[in-house]
Order: C-alpha cells, then structure tokens, then sequence
C-alpha cells in the first residue's frame, strides 16, 4: 500500500497541488492524473464544486416585427440631406471595411426612402 504523499502547496480545487498544473474532468475511475506531474489525486481534489446553470429565454415580443417598417431607423439619426428624395434626416453605421492605418466606412440611410450612400472617411 503506497503512503500518502504530502503536498508541496496549498492550491483552489481544479489546481493540482504538486506542481499547480490545472487538472483534468474526472476520469471513469473517480480520478484523475495530472498531466505534467503525473500524479493520481481522488475526486476529493475538487473539493465541494457542484454546476449548475439557468436558461433564460427571450419573451415572444423579443421577435416581433414593428408594425412601421419605415419608422425605424438603422442607427443614430442625423442632419444630412437624401440625394436620392431630398429628406434632411439619414441614420448612419460605421465599419472599418479596409486595413487599420485607413479611416471607417459610414453607411447612410435615408429615413424616408431607405435609400443607401456610403462614405469612406
């Protein structure tokens, strides 16, 4: 019968205690070996850890459709003028499309006629 050997720190469930490696799920046997050490612990290494996990879901309105496809905006809405009907209002979203060392791309739309520009600033 092998002798229990005493650790060399004290480490957090999940940490082996020789060397501080993390340790792997629990094997089929109960155990589980540390894969830089080698050493075998028992299940008590995880101490008292139980999971558990809550699954929420998102109520039914969250999927809803507006009933004004035209009065949501895509984005921020601001004062500049539609070239395509002349309306003083487009909402706008940016994207950085090209390398870092390069300005974003502003997407604008109309809030009237849903006409689409961009702009490479």
């Amino acid at each position: 019968m092998e002798e229990e050997k005493e650790s060399c720190f004290t480490t957090d469930p999940n940490f082996c205690a020789d060397c501080g490696s993390i340790l792997p799920l629990l094997g089929d046997r109960g155990g589980v070996t540390c894969y830089t050490c080698k050493r075998e612990w028992g299940s008590d290494v995880f101490g008292d850890m139980k999971m558990s996990y809550t699954i929420n879901f998102n109520d039914e309105s969250a999927y809803a459709k507006p009933e004004d496809d035209k009065k949501k905006s895509e984005g921020p809405v601001i004062d500049r003028k539609c070239s395509q009907c002349g309306n003083d209002k487009m909402s706008y979203a940016t994207l950085q499309l090209r390398s870092a060392d390069e300005g974003q791309t502003v997407f604008f739309t109309c809030t009237k006629c849903k006409f689409k520009e961009t702009e490479n600033s």
